[in-house]
C-alpha cells in the first residue's frame, strides 16, 4: 500500500510543512492552499495563479475560494488551466489594478472540499505532527516535514535522539493512526 503525502495543503512560503517548534499532534487546518495569485491577467480583471495542488482539474468545480489569513471568500466566476498554471475571474475584481492587489495571495478551499483520496494516501497537514514510535513501543519523536523524493516520501522525525530520516515504504511504516495522532514503524537497521 503507497504512504504518498500530498501537498494539497495549507502551507507556508514555498510550499513546504515547516518545524514551527511545537511537534505534537494538532488538529486540521480549516483551509488547504491550492493555488497562489502571481499577477493580474488581461482587462477584466482577471488573475493567473501557480497551482498548488495535485488535482488542477479541482478548479472547473469550484464556486467560492478563499484568500488572505482572513479567509475572505471570493466567489468563483470562471477558471481555466493555461500552460501550467490557472487563469481565475472572482466576483468583485474588474479591473487589473484590483487583480494586482491579490498578488501573493493563497487560493484556498475549505478542508471539507479536499479531493478524496485512496486508501493509504494522506495530505501533507495530516501526517505532519503525528508521535512516530516503534512496533516494540519506543517513542521517536514527531514527524515535522515530508520530504518528496523521486522514489518515495520520507518522513523527517525528530526527537530526543536528534532527527530521523524515515523512508514511507511498506517495510517501514506499519500503520497511521490518523486518530490517535501516531505513526508506528518497523526501523530498518541502522536507523
Amino acid at each position: 500500500m503507497p504512504r504518498r503525502a500530498h501537498a494539497d495543503a495549507k502551507r507556508e512560503e514555498g510550499g513546504e510543512a515547516r518545524d514551527t517548534g511545537s511537534p505534537p499532534f494538532s488538529s486540521a487546518p480549516r483551509y488547504l492552499a491550492v493555488a497562489r495569485i502571481l499577477t493580474s491577467f488581461g482587462v477584466h480583471g482577471e488573475v493567473r495563479a501557480e497551482i498548488l495542488t495535485e488535482f488542477p482539474q479541482r478548479f472547473a468545480g469550484l464556486q467560492t475560494v478563499y484568500l488572505s489569513e482572513e479567509a475572505q471568500p471570493y466567489p468563483l466566476e470562471s477558471s481555466r488551466l493555461r500552460r501550467g498554471q490557472v487563469i481565475l475571474k472572482l466576483k468583485g475584481i474588474d479591473t487589473p489594478e484590483q487583480a494586482a492587489r491579490l498578488r501573493g495571495q493563497l487560493v484556498q478551499v475549505p478542508v471539507a472540499e479536499a479531493v478524496a483520496l485512496p486508501e493509504g494516501q494522506y495530505y501533507l497537514y495530516q501526517i505532519v505532527g503525528l508521535a512516530v514510535e516503534t512496533t516494540a513501543g519506543e517513542p521517536l519523536g514527531h514527524v515535522t516535514e515530508v520530504l518528496f523524493t523521486g522514489a518515495n516520501d520520507v518522513y523527517v522525525v525528530r526527537g530526543e535522539r536528534g532527527e530521523l530520516l524515515v523512508p514511507a515504504i511498506e517495510e517501514v511504516v506499519k500503520q497511521i493512526d490518523l486518530e490517535h495522532g501516531r505513526l508506528v514503524i518497523e526501523p530498518l537497521e541502522g536507523m
